[in-house]
C-alpha cells in the first residue's frame, strides 16, 4: 500500500493564522495595559509625594516610583504616553491614597489638589500667641519675632511643608491690610474712629469683650457712645494687657491694676489706648466702622452666655445686681 501524502496548507492561510495571533498578542497586551492603567497601584497606606517646582513628568514619576507610588517610572510613562492627557501636572505636596492607579495619580497631579495643611489664628488672639502657632508647626521653617498688635487676620492659612514662617506671617498681615482698606471704605459718617488704626484698636477692645457676633455692633456702639461723650471705656482687657501681652492673667485684677496709670488702662484714662490688645477679625472692624444705633453706655454679663445693655447708671447698676443674683444662686459667689 502506498502512503498519500499529506498536503500543506496553502502558504497564504500560514500568513492569515499568523496575523490573527499577533492580532490576538495586540489585542491582549492593549487590554492587559489598559486594566493596568487603572488598576490599583502598590500602596498600601496614603503617603505624601512632593513635586518640585518646575519639575519634568518624567521626575515626578521617579519621585512617585521612591515613594512607592508606583512600581515603575518606565512603565508609568509609557502608559501616560497610551492614555493620559496632555495637561501639564502642578507643582506641590500630594497626599497619594493607598492603592491609588497611575490613572489616579495622574490626574491628581494634573488637578493641582495640593495637600492642605492650615494654620488658624481664630478671633481675637494676641500676636504672642500667634507667633506661638506658627512656631508650633513643625514642617514650617525659620523663625518670626512677635507680629505687631493688630497686624494679622484672624482665619486660616494654608501652607507647604519646607515654607518660611515669615511668608505664612506676611500672608496673614496682608490679608489684614486689604481687610482693613476694604472696610474702611465702606464705613458710615458717623462712626467715631479716625483712621484705620484706631479701627483696628477699637476693634480689638470689641473683640475680647463678646464671643457673640451678634453683640458685636451693641458692644461697638456702647464704646463708640462713650468715646463721643468722652467718658472712659473701662474695659477690663485694657487692664490686663500691659502685664501679660495678651497671655492669660489666671486671676481677677487687682485694684492696684486697675488704679496703674499706662498707655492702655482705660480705667485711668479716657480716650482710646496706644494700640490694639489683640487681632480683631472682620467682623469686630466692621461694627466698629458701623455701630448699632443705640444710645447704651454700659454692658453687664447676663449670665447666659450674652450681655444686657443699659443707657443710664441706674439701669446698668440694677442689671448687675439681678446678674450677682443668679450667680449667687448658681452657687458661684
Amino acid at each position: 500500500m502506498v502512503a498519500r501524502k499529506r498536503k500543506k496548507p496553502p502558504v497564504g492561510r500560514w500568513i492569515l493564522m499568523l496575523v490573527i495571533v499577533a492580532g490576538l498578542a495586540v489585542v491582549g497586551g492593549w487590554l492587559w495595559t489598559t486594566r493596568s492603567w487603572h488598576a490599583a497601584g502598590p500602596l498600601t497606606r496614603a503617603t505624601d509625594v512632593t513635586i518640585a517646582e518646575g519639575a519634568t513628568l518624567a521626575a515626578a514619576a521617579r519621585a512617585l516610583e521612591k515613594a512607592g507610588a508606583i512600581d515603575s517610572t518606565t512603565a508609568f510613562l509609557r502608559k501616560v504616553r497610551m492614555f493620559g492627557t496632555d495637561a501639564p501636572i502642578r507643582a506641590g505636596e500630594y497626599e497619594i491614597a493607598a492603592g491609588a492607579s497611575p490613572a489616579d495619580i495622574l490626574g491628581l497631579l494634573q488637578s493641582g489638589r495640593t495637600l492642605q495643611r492650615l494654620v488658624t489664628i481664630p478671633e481675637g488672639m494676641p500676636s504672642v500667641l500667634v507667633r506661638d502657632r506658627l512656631m508650633a508647626k513643625p514642617l514650617l521653617t525659620g523663625d518670626v519675632p512677635v507680629p505687631a498688635e493688630g497686624s494679622v487676620l484672624p482665619d486660616s492659612y494654608s501652607f507647604e511643608r519646607g515654607e518660611t514662617r515669615a511668608a505664612v506671617l506676611k500672608r496673614m498681615q496682608d490679608a489684614m491690610t486689604r481687610t482693613v482698606d476694604t472696610l474702611w471704605r465702606t464705613r458710615k459718617p458717623g462712626t467715631v474712629v479716625a483712621s484705620k488704626a484706631d479701627a483696628v484698636t477699637l476693634a480689638s477692645i470689641v473683640e475680647k469683650e463678646t464671643a457673640l457676633a451678634a453683640e458685636r455692633p451693641m458692644v461697638a456702639a456702647v464704646y463708640s457712645n462713650r468715646l463721643r461723650t468722652g467718658m472712659r471705656l473701662q474695659a477690663d482687657p485694657t487692664v490686663i494687657y500691659p502685664i501679660t501681652r495678651g497671655r492669660s492673667l489666671g486671676r481677677r485684677i487687682r485694684r492696684s491694676e486697675l488704679n496703674a496709670v499706662n498707655a492702655y488702662n482705660t480705667y485711668a484714662m479716657a480716650g482710646l489706648p496706644a494700640g490694639p490688645i489683640a487681632n480683631p477679625g472682620r467682623g469686630a472692624i466692621a461694627a466698629v466702622l458701623d455701630p448699632a444705633k443705640s444710645d447704651a453706655l454700659y454692658f453687664v454679663a447676663s449670665g447666659a452666655g450674652g450681655h444686657v445693655f443699659a443707657r443710664t447708671l441706674a439701669e446698668h447698676n440694677a442689671n448687675v445686681q439681678r446678674y450677682y443674683a443668679l450667680r449667687r444662686a448658681r452657687g458661684e459667689m
